[in-house]
């Protein structure tokens, strides 16, 4: 339509036009969202694949490391006591890290009343359109 149309168009006509427009621009606007969600997803997994792979090495070179402080302490002791030494010096700092979760955990407790009681309310308030009794 020409702007010369435009101005002898209907009211009616120019807003169904508008409304086709904005309708059209949502729909361009969701398919570059879409298209760029999927490449921000593609680099997300990547990205959390190498993590893995840092992990898995990470783990791999702990255990390097165990073996090398049980072959350092092999050349002054029994190769099997070596290895119960290092074994055990595990299992205690495995232990020590066991305790210090478990006491962080227990000191989470319960969420703050008052902020319950005040989504309660407005739960209320929203199912009833009044202020569910509260001043």
């Amino acid at each position: 339509m020409t702007r010369s149309d435009q101005s002898e168009a209907s009211t009616g006509l120019l807003i169904a036009q508008a409304t086709e427009d904005i309708s059209t621009l949502i729909r361009d606007e969701m398919q570059l969202a879409k298209r760029d969600l999927a490449q921000s997803g593609k680099r997300l997994g990547t990205g959390l694949g190498l993590f893995g792979v840092a992990g898995t090495l990470a783990l791999y070179g702990l255990g390097a490391l165990v073996a090398t402080a049980i072959l350092a302490i092999a050349q002054s002791l029994d190769p099997w006591l070596a290895g119960l030494i290092v074994a055990a010096a595990l299992f205690f700092v495995a232990g020590l890290a066991a305790l210090v979760g478990k006491n962080r955990v227990g000191k989470v407790g319960e969420p703050p009343l008052e902020r319950v009681d005040s989504v309660k309310a407005d739960v209320a308030t929203a199912r009833h359109g009044s202020d569910g009794g509260h001043a």
